[in-house]
């Protein structure tokens, strides 16, 4: 496991004052990142919150790089992604509040789901979490057993 990397994933209770605490693996990695915050913005296609330091700002950058300066697509993507970002502040607890914005985007009450992705993690409303797991394994399952039917079987060099 890379140490720079968000894996696994953890639920977490939010308090009544709205509160959350991220992950200890997780804080570690943003404090690696020398990101002071957390960067956050409503997933793009999943109710869930993107969330990173300086690793998922340069994927964002990587990304907005791909469309021509001042063109639609560029600028459609600029107002979804930096418009509707938060930079949050990240308490000596090692908790974080949620803007109201993203809560809602992500339907988060009671617990939220923190969820690594690499460079960057999610963080779920747990159920949704739990469903978006189950068609995510089903899809892999799937995948990789098209992936084996493609290979060469073993001492025949013929594809099946």
């Amino acid at each position: 496991m890379s140490t720079n990397r968000f894996v696994a994933n953890f639920t977490s209770r939010v308090d009544a004052k709205g509160r959350m605490s991220i992950p200890a693996t997780f804080r570690a990695v943003l404090a690696r990142d020398g990101f002071d915050g957390l960067y956050c913005y409503p997933s793009l296609d999943r109710p869930a919150i993107d969330a990173g330091g300086h690793g998922l700002l340069a994927e964002v950058e990587h990304l907005i790089a791909r469309f021509a300066p001042y063109s639609d697509e560029r600028e459609e993507l600029l107002v979804a992604l930096y418009g509707r970002s938060e930079t949050l502040k990240i308490d000596g607890e090692g908790r974080v509040v949620l803007t109201e914005m993203l809560k809602t985007h992500a339907g988060i009450g009671e617990a939220a789901t923190f969820v690594g992705l690499g460079q960057r993690f999610q963080i779920w409303e747990p159920e949704r979490f739990r469903v978006h797991l189950e068609k995510a394994t089903a899809t892999v399952r799937a995948l990789t057993r098209r992936l084996g039917s493609d290979q060469e079987a073993p001492g025949d060099g013929v594809r099946e």
